[in-house]
């Protein structure tokens, strides 16, 4: 049996802030059911409900290293629908309101990465590979290259990374390399952890680690590319042959309406005329005209850029003269949220925007007609696999794992379970949803659709099969070669000159060995304060043509 522990920040429903929280809380299930010891190690937060910090026995107190600092650490562990979680207690880390946008963000998640090193052995299991997620996970593949891989008990673990969003890096002064992170200089090169003269934490997980995956095919292509490969598509490329696209699902008896005690009607894709009951109820909880004929378009997501906002904010009185009601929920910048609030004065009935809430976004999903997700880009995209279980047709972008869930429907073949656009553009965006809209008032065509979207097969299954051929590939190829001397950094050899200059992505001039400086307390963005939005401030739309 093949024996894999997760480090990632989030699992849900401990700890869950958007798709990597879904993604650990639920895949960990999925291959434990193909036979993988599959486990998770993450940070004991504040916020982890006290249901669940009642349940947790304590199996160790212990100190972990972190630069030149002994911190405690209490490893607590939980077994949750078959998966065996362990928490790792720091309250000077983790005893907060927000898991991250903290000021000491590089000194927490390499206290995260050296915890869970240090942890395994009072685990009681092994195992041959350490999955990490995301760039919070990324310092542990250097620090069992450079502190553990001359142990016996660590000498034949390999390592799987998972980049989930590469736009989220971690990068943070050169001067930690010491005093936080305790790495030497000799990790601080174009091969290693170095990044345009500072370090880069996501860098390090991908140099560093055996495997490297990603969570969908479409996206492993486009990040090796100068305009999706946020300043690493040469090291990206250089990984080519260890970079994997694997697309993530969704937890399908989490959400299921069928039984989903959530929404106000119960439904199943044979009879879906449930939905019309939900979208009663939904309009008249939210002050919109009642109207069943009235197209319902939903946008639940995390109110940034990269969400094609600008798009529907480019259009969206276009969009309301076409007869829809808009339902905004999410949370995130302020120009946003401030946009949309205004919106709602100026189009009263029209437009309502929402906070983030897990039960209200399952309401709005079950009530929605349309599921709107035009993405500038999209690694994976969880939101639309939902929709679509719950009969709300994705209207998104083709790009990333959106791409490669969304089929576009076909008048004539009839084939597809929703709508796409190519462009990044908001009148190409404003024809679709016209295009999509001329369909609606066809009740046997749009029924098909909605009934062929809730059939979809959107769980964990088939992709769980994936990671596991990718764990047997390398538990053979570990077997095979226990001899093997280790590189470091794995799967990326040194280069010079104009090797490096075509496969880098960064910054490789020339410099001499850096000398170490102070203590720097790395680079964080303020949290976002959950409340209603005031002053846009000096933000404006970025041009979308």
């Amino acid at each position: 049996m093949t024996t894999v522990l997760f480090v990632a920040a989030e699992a849900a429903p401990f700890a869950k802030s958007g798709g990597l929280g879904e993604v650990v809380g639920s895949l960990p299930r999925a291959l434990r059911r193909l036979g993988v010891d599959a486990r998770v190690v993450m940070p004991l937060y504040r916020t982890v409900p006290p249901a669940f910090q009642a349940e947790m026995a304590l199996v160790k107190e212990f100190t972990v290293p972190v630069g030149w600092r002994r911190q405690y650490c209490g490893l607590h562990t939980l077994r949750h629908r078959d998966v065996p979680f362990y928490f790792l207690d720091n309250k000077y880390y983790f005893d907060r309101p927000y898991y991250y946008n903290q000021p000491d963000e590089a000194e927490r998640f390499a206290f995260l990465a050296r915890a869970a090193l240090e942890a395994i052995p009072h685990m009681g299991f092994k195992p041959d590979i350490i999955h990490g997620h995301d760039w919070h996970a990324g310092l542990v593949a250097p620090y069992l290259a450079a502190h553990y891989r001359h142990r016996p008990f660590y000498r034949n673990i390999r390592t799987v990374f998972t980049i989930h969003n590469l736009k989220y890096q971690g990068v943070f002064d050169k001067a930690i390399i010491g005093d936080i992170v305790d790495l030497g200089w000799e990790h601080f090169t174009l091969d290693g952890v170095e990044f345009y003269d500072r370090i880069n934490y996501l860098k390090a997980g991908i140099a560093y680690s055996d495997r490297v995956t990603t969570v969908s095919p479409s996206y492993a292509e486009e990040i090796r590319h100068l305009y999706h490969g946020e300043q690493l598509d040469g090291l990206l490329r250089k990984r080519g042959g260890d970079l994997t696209g694997i697309l993530n699902g969704i937890d399908c008896e989490t959400y299921d309406p069928a039984a989903d005690p959530h929404i106000f009607r119960r439904y199943d894709a044979a009879s879906p005329e449930g939905k019309l009951e939900n979208k009663r109820c939904l309009q008249e909880a939210l002050g919109l005209t009642v109207d069943a004929a009235a197209p319902l378009v939903a946008v639940v997501s995390r109110l940034v850029r990269q969400k094609g906002l600008d798009l529907i904010i480019r259009v969206h009185e276009e969009m309301l003269a076409l007869g829809i009601q808009l339902v905004v929920m999410g949370d995130g910048e302020d120009w946003y949220r401030a946009f949309f609030w205004d919106a709602a004065g100026r189009h009263g009935g029209k437009i309502v925007p929402l906070a983030y809430d897990d039960i209200g976004s399952r309401r709005i999903l079950a009530a929605a007609d349309l599921f709107l997700m035009p993405s500038l880009f999209e690694p994976c995209g969880l939101a639309q696999l939902t929709a679509m279980r719950y009969g709300a047709l994705p209207l998104v972008r083709e790009t990333g794992g959106l791409r490669d869930t969304v089929t576009p429907y076909n008048r004539f073949s009839g084939e597809g379970n929703g709508f796409s656009f190519a462009n990044y553009n908001a009148h190409d965006m404003l024809d679709t949803l016209g295009w999509a809209l001329s369909l609606y008032g066809d009740r046997t065509v749009w029924q098909t659709l909605v009934r062929r979207a809730m059939a979809g097969d959107y769980g964990w299954e088939r992709s769980a099969r994936r990671y596991n051929e990718l764990y047997d590939t390398l538990v053979v190829k570990e077997a095979a070669h226990a001899h093997r001397q280790e590189r470091i950094p794995t799967g990326v050899p040194r280069q010079s000159g104009e090797a490096a200059r075509q496969t880098a992505g960064g910054d490789v001039r020339r410099r001499k060995v850096p000398s170490p400086q102070q203590p720097h307390p790395g680079l964080s963005w303020p949290a976002v304060a959950a409340v209603a939005p005031g002053n846009a401030g000096e933000a404006g739309l970025l041009p979308v043509y």
